[in-house]
């Protein structure tokens, strides 16, 4: 027996399902159900502290997609539940996925009913994926549309990842900054996704390094000496006292090349206008400050409005973990079935059937001025943001661009969003409109299947 479990491979993602998915799927080949099934993957409401969802991993998603099988050990452990017949674990043996996806870019503003994913294939194919699409588009989405409030309310100073230590888990660390690239944060102190994603990586020291020394001072020469250009970590016993000793020193020794020093504890605003002070009254102003120590984007939005002078921050646990809004209330949707319109109509949780498209139309000052939610085969003015990325199971290639080109993408559509969007202050309305013809599918379906 395992005493200790081992992190998830990715070659078992196909058994990554809840039960009632396999369930499903057998019931669904039991009873000859195959025809075409559409699924919407949508959130109806807005988190209170969001003003727009920043929809992450729905596109990256369908690499997953496309390189998912069922193995022969998968399949010895599905049979040991005792809960499949041999005739649909041979079906299992031989799945692969035969359908499209169609998604918005990656970095795309949404707001409620908006898909940011639709998928279509043979019904018990479709229900297979749920939970997984679902939990890879779930975290890059909280995390991405945490990272970006922070960029913003950092008006252009940088923003560097400081969470990877309290994530919840190990592969929810190295995805995080996949999203956290998207969203416009400056780089992170993660190594390996830092790599992985070719975000820049940035470290200075722990409290335990100047602990560890024989004196501040000697922590402070080390760390110089070996990393030219590097912030030293300033608030381990007594902030001010650090840094009349860093300009002492500095002083005596010119050659030395300082870059910041980082305020992590205390009254930050107050110890910035000091710090600022005293570095600039020795001619230092080169040398930057940076904060970190429990901000998150309302305390970096205070700090900048009292004038803190303060070149860049870290931001910890409040961005790995999302810790306002740690979930997003994704839905995953059966709107279509054998060419008929189906839909969901449970109190609070009404849905709209039939596969969509969206179209944002943006003012003369390029701001987003509408969405319109409407059928896939309407027409509005405006850009249609639903793309096709998958086609008979297959990745488009055109349809996948490079990662840079996706973080370039996000940042212009993050520049649609209007002022009031943007602003950490809650808004009353979202710019969404669902199209007529939507509306009256939706009561024409609740119609028929009141009358089965």
């Amino acid at each position: 027996m395992l005493t200790q479990p081992p992190l998830v491979r990715q070659g078992d993602l196909p058994l990554m399902v809840d039960l009632y998915e396999l369930a499903m799927a057998q019931a669904y080949w039991s009873e000859g159900m195959d025809d075409t099934a559409v699924f919407s993957l949508f959130f109806r409401e807005l988190p209170e502290n969001r003003n727009f969802v920043l929809a992450c991993g729905q596109r990256s998603v369908v690499s997953v997609i496309e390189s998912l099988w069922f193995t022969g050990e998968h399949i010895e452990r599905l049979a040991s539940l005792d809960r499949f017949q041999p005739e649909f674990l041979d079906w299992l043996r031989d799945f692969r996925f035969s359908g499209s996806v169609h998604a918005v870019a990656e970095g795309t503003p949404l707001f409620p009913q908006e898909p940011l994913l639709e998928i279509e294939g043979p019904i018990a194919e479709v229900q297979l994926l749920e939970s997984l699409v679902m939990n890879y588009v779930h975290l890059e989405s909280v995390l991405a549309s945490k990272a970006v409030r922070l960029a913003l309310a950092a008006e252009g100073r940088p923003v560097i990842d400081f969470g990877m230590r309290r994530t919840h888990g190990l592969d929810a660390a190295h995805r995080a900054v996949r999203a956290y690239r998207l969203a416009g944060l400056t780089g992170t102190s993660n190594v390996l996704a830092g790599l992985d994603f070719n975000m820049p990586v940035y470290g200075t020291m722990a409290h335990s390094f100047v602990q560890a020394c024989a004196g501040e001072l000697d922590a402070f020469k080390v760390y110089a000496d070996l990393y030219p250009g590097t912030t030293l970590l300033v608030d381990t016993y007594d902030t001010r006292s650090a840094v009349r000793r860093i300009i002492s020193w500095l002083q005596d020794d010119p050659k030395v090349s300082i870059g910041g020093i980082r305020l992590d504890s205390g009254d930050l605003a107050a110890e910035a206008v000091d710090c600022r002070n005293m570095l600039d009254e020795a001619g230092l102003t080169d040398i930057k400050i940076m904060a970190s120590g429990g901000l998150d984007e309302y305390r970096i939005a205070e700090l900048l409005s009292s004038g803190a002078p303060i070149d860049g921050f870290g931001v910890g646990t409040a961005i790995g973990v999302s810790n306002d809004e740690p979930a997003l209330e994704l839905a995953f949707k059966l709107t279509e079935y054998a060419s008929l319109p189906r839909m969901k109509n449970s109190p609070g949780k009404q849905s709209f059937p039939g596969p969509k498209q969206i179209y944002r139309r943006l003012g003369p000052d390029g701001c987003i001025v509408q969405d319109v939610v409407s059928g896939r085969d309407e027409v509005f003015d405006g850009t249609p943001l639903l793309k096709p990325v998958m086609k008979r199971g297959r990745v488009i290639e055109d349809a996948m661009v490079s990662l840079d080109d996706q973080v370039q993408n996000a940042s212009n559509a993050i520049d649609t969003l209007p002022k009031r969007i943007r602003s950490l202050a809650p808004i009353s309305e979202v710019p969404v409109v669902i199209s007529d013809f939507l509306k009256a599918l939706q009561r024409d379906t609740l119609e028929r299947v009141r009358r089965a």
